[in-house]
């Protein structure tokens, strides 16, 4: 990685520390790693991006990363949350933002080995058995291949809340509700008198020969 930064002509600073040995400490053989470490990289990151003034703190969880969230907090915590776009971190001293968050995993796979990146390989998250993500990475998968476009919309389904057809007192007050308040309301419910035709979002091809590199690419501003 440093050669290939150098190569580029990009200033970087590369903060090493040995957050593996603490997890392995800790942690009991055959738990899972995953929210010890997590903290700890967090925590490294937003004092290194405090040291450096930086103005934002940049991280990789794309479309796919921010779905599987979406359900492990569904099926395992009880609410509908996941990782936003953007936000500020849990010390109140950073934004972060997440710049592939509308791109899946497959076209950053298929784009990284067109340009050559370098690919730092993790040998902790990926090797544990019996991780709840992975379990969930592999329904999507299925869903993929069975259903293509089914997690797209899944996607944009976060895009896109009705609060008025959910449950969240918090999010909609359900107990004043009266005719008067008709015209504040977006749907109704005609919405599910009205059947729904599905129309699969395109997948694009994941080989890395028909990655098209001129194709058109949305911008969206964080």
């Amino acid at each position: 990685l440093p050669r290939y930064l150098d190569n580029l002509g990009i200033e970087y600073k590369i903060v090493q520390k040995d957050t593996y040995s603490i997890v392995k400490e800790k942690i009991p053989e055959g738990k899972t790693t995953c929210s010890l470490c997590s903290r700890l990289r967090r925590g490294i990151l937003y004092n290194a991006a405090v040291n450096l003034r930086a103005t934002k703190l940049a991280l990789g969880h794309h479309a796919d990363d921010i779905v599987e969230t979406l359900f492990l907090n569904m099926f395992y915590g009880a609410k509908m949350k996941t990782m936003p776009p953007k936000l500020i971190s849990d010390d109140k001293r950073n934004i972060v933002i997440r710049p592939l968050a509308y791109c899946r995993e497959a076209d950053i796979k298929a784009y990284s080995a067109f340009k050559a990146f370098p690919i730092i390989p993790c040998n902790l998250c990926g090797s544990q058995e019996n991780l709840q993500r992975q379990a969930v990475k592999a329904m999507l998968a299925q869903w993929d291949e069975a259903n293509p476009g089914r997690v797209n919309n899944c996607f944009n389904s976060i895009r896109n809340i009705v609060p008025s057809h959910l449950a969240d007192t918090n999010a909609f007050d359900f107990v004043n509700m009266d005719l008067e308040r008709a015209d504040e309301l977006t749907e109704f419910d005609t919405a599910f008198d009205n059947e729904i035709e599905m129309v699969p979002v395109e997948q694009s091809n994941t080989g890395v020969e028909n990655f098209d590199p001129n194709e058109a690419i949305t911008v969206v501003e964080l």
